[in-house]
């Protein structure tokens, strides 16, 4: 069985569901972290033990400095012998590309990897090999984007080249939205894990259509397309995922076409030995990529994935890690769609509890509920990072398991109280 270093995570569901995986096929992991607070303090209380209590080591290590964390990595293989290095987290998966390739274990390329992490380099390539996207501009502050907007036309996109999760992505219809959105990226310099910031900003043009991601499993060069997720996006003028269900909703030829151009999108990035989970649009043009992301999918699309076709694709990322061929073969769940539909603060304040779980969660088309605690503060959702929960559910007759999970939503009922000034 293989040894795996696992270089920082997530604090949501991958957290638990990468060391799962880890450990089902009997492998272990050691765990490297500059903080081991960040992972103990956001742990919920009702979620069982926290995962990193199955690491067989915890190493503190500044990961936010490849150039002297690849020597200790170095060091540490030495002595512990590791058979593959992994991620869950995006800030960090470069760094696991160069790590591979400094211990000589299995990996992607650290060049493809990097190029998929960063918004404008994917652009860059994407468009030189002829992928279809929307039409960018890359610009280096407010005047310069303002600039580039009267060629791109409102209304654009405005995105920061180097975060996730959604944060500080725009909509802007105008000029002086357009340099609000500019100086909100430029008051966020350092990102959630410390890292300092690129203050590039991209501009794109707003797609419209249905929005999809495609799930894919690339391993000796070839990538295998596990299925296509469908999204529903709300927040506006941000772009918050409201939910999902696997498979998508569209027909047969848009799913074949989204499924097309993800492929070639993975392969001219150059990526190999990699869980892809690439976004696009389905405009009246065909598809357009916004944005492919090296690592499996977050907001628990991997489960929806697992309970439809029996595929993991948590295990199928910790296969490709050690250099071995996962298992995609489909089997029969008797489940024909499922879905997630997530609760959105929609006001500033203290949650005092959610109304209405018990009847949820008693239903038998519901596969997970999961809500936050009483005593959160919380703010109007302009992200990914803001959810107070959600529903999932399964459908075993047909594609019903969205309008089920969004029906159920609906019946939830959060409850605030004013938020304490401080004197």
């Amino acid at each position: 069985m293989g040894h795996l270093l696992v270089i920082e995570s997530w604090v949501g569901s991958m957290s638990r569901l990468l060391p799962a995986a880890i450990r089902q096929d009997g492998h272990e992991f050691t765990f490297v972290t500059r903080d081991l607070h960040h992972y103990l303090r956001a742990a919920p209380a009702d979620e069982g033990p926290h995962p990193l209590l199955t690491a067989r080591n915890i190493v503190t290590a500044d990961t936010n400095d490849p150039d002297a964390l690849l020597p200790r990595l170095e060091a540490l293989h030495a002595a512990l012998r590791f058979d593959g290095v992994i991620s869950s987290c995006d800030y960090y998966l470069p760094t696991v590309a160069r790590a591979a390739r400094r211990l000589g274990l299995p990996g992607p390329a650290p060049e493809a990897v990097e190029a998929a992490c960063r918004k404008d380099l994917t652009r860059r390539a994407l468009a030189a090999a002829g992928v279809p996207g929307p039409r960018y501009a890359l610009t280096d502050g407010a005047a310069a984007a303002v600039a580039a907007a009267r060629g791109l036309g409102y209304p654009l996109v405005v995105k920061p080249v180097d975060l996730c999760a959604g944060m500080l992505v725009r909509a802007v219809r105008d000029e002086r939205e357009l340099e609000r959105a500019c100086q909100d990226l430029a008051d966020f310099p350092v990102n959630a894990r410390g890292q300092a910031r690129s203050p590039l900003v991209l501009l794109e043009e707003l797609l419209h259509g249905p929005e999809v991601s495609v799930e894919t499993v690339t391993s000796g060069g070839t990538t295998h397309v596990v299925g296509v997720t469908d999204k529903s996006i709300g927040g506006a003028p941000a772009f918050i995922e409201t939910g999902h269900m696997f498979p998508a909703g569209i027909g047969e030829t848009a799913a074949a076409e989204a499924a097309a151009t993800a492929r070639r999108a993975v392969e001219a990035l150059g990526l190999d030995r990699v869980v892809c989970h690439t976004e696009l649009k389905l405009t009246p043009d065909g598809p357009r990529v916004v944005e492919v992301n090296p690592r499996p999918a977050g907001n628990r699309i991997t489960e929806l994935v697992r309970h439809v076709t029996g595929v993991d694709l948590a295990a199928a990322c910790v296969d490709v890690a050690l250099g071995r061929t996962p298992d995609l073969a489909p089997r029969p769940t008797g489940v024909r769609s499922a879905a997630i539909s997530f609760l959105l603060p929609d006001t500033d304040g203290v949650l005092a509890g959610i109304d209405g779980a018990d009847a949820v969660r008693n239903r038998p088309e519901v596969l997970e509920l999961t809500l936050a605690a009483p005593g959160r503060a919380v703010s109007a959702a302009t992200s990914n990072n803001a959810y107070l929960g959600h529903v999932m559910t399964a459908d075993t007759q047909g594609p019903g398991a969205r309008a089920a999970a969004e029906r159920l939503l609906a019946g939830l009922r959060p409850r605030y109280t004013a938020a304490a000034v401080s004197a």
